[in-house]
């Protein structure tokens, strides 16, 4: 949200809160007046509708998400533990700011812009290890294995915000678990997924 001044930060972050909570239809001008701290009249010269800031904020989400997940790579070439390190970070990310996760939880399958997370990094990743061997399945199966990917992450987010595992737990078991549906031997799998977990750079 960079290009956003501090009100509008502010406006955006207490809807995301609010969404996240209520759902994208049950948000109104006095709640986000509310939530946000400010007037009415604030809303109203900040924003186009509801709607219009529902669509900017999962835009944002997901836009922010992917570049920062990209940025983490590094010099790291292996798609397996680029896979294993970008779930992890959604399920970490999940636990550190749960409104964050629950957004994500709540409309990631449905809001066109936030299944793009999905097709970004993963299945360059996806692709990348069937080309050179590292993953087994069929290249038709390519949107199934891409499906799996986003069950287990939203799955392993969902038990983190309900309390039910750690995401140290949680986001090692979807991790290893997804590595081994894929071809990588299982000793290897669990091993690339129980490494130190890098900091989630910051956006550009």
């Amino acid at each position: 949200m960079d290009t956003l001044n501090p009100v509008q930060r502010r406006i955006h972050q207490a809807a995301l809160r609010l969404f996240a909570e209520k759902g994208a239809n049950q948000v109104n001008i006095s709640d986000l007046a509310q939530e946000a701290g400010v007037a009415r009249g604030t809303i109203y010269n900040n924003l186009q509708s509801i709607d219009d800031l529902f669509q900017h904020v999962a835009s944002h989400l997901a836009n922010e998400m992917h570049q920062r997940v990209v940025k983490s790579f590094g010099a790291t070439s292996d798609p397996a533990l680029r896979l294993a390190n970008g779930m992890r970070f959604f399920i970490r990310r999940a636990h550190e700011e749960p409104h964050w996760g629950a957004f994500i939880n709540r409309f990631s399958m449905s809001d066109e812009s936030l299944r793009g997370m999905w097709y970004g990094p993963p299945t360059a990743d996806l692709l990348s290890g069937l080309a050179s061997g590292r993953y087994n399945f069929r290249e038709e199966q390519l949107t199934s294995a891409i499906s799996m990917i986003a069950g287990s992450v939203l799955g392993a987010m969902f038990l983190v915000l309900e309390g039910h595992r750690t995401w140290r737990q949680a986001g090692s078991d979807a991790a290893e678990l997804t590595l081994r549906a894929l071809g990588i031997a299982p000793e290897e799998a669990r091993s690339l997924s129980t490494g130190e977990l890098p900091a989630l750079p910051l956006p550009d």
